[in-house]
């Protein structure tokens, strides 16, 4: 299950329970990236709400620094992997 954004904001680290979301199907799907999309975007958006909140120089261990995650983010909405 995929947790909302504004919940993992308040998980401790913020972000964590969909960090800890795509591990599990990454595992679950023999390491099959494509299969866990859904999760990877939960976590993107979760960050997302969290640099907003916070700031770009903000940090989290779930989350990339703020520049990547927006290029990640680009880079799925554009189609690229």
């Amino acid at each position: 299950m995929v947790k909302e954004p504004e919940e993992g904001l308040k998980s401790d680290p913020p972000c964590h329970p969909q960090a800890c979301a795509i591990q599990d199907c990454i595992q679950k799907n023999n390491y099959k990236e494509d299969k866990c999309q859904k999760q990877i975007d939960a976590l993107y958006e979760c960050c997302n709400l969290f640099y907003q909140k916070n700031g770009d120089d903000a940090s989290t261990v779930s989350c990339p620094k703020a520049n990547l995650l927006r290029l990640k983010m680009k880079q799925r909405a554009d189609g690229v992997k």
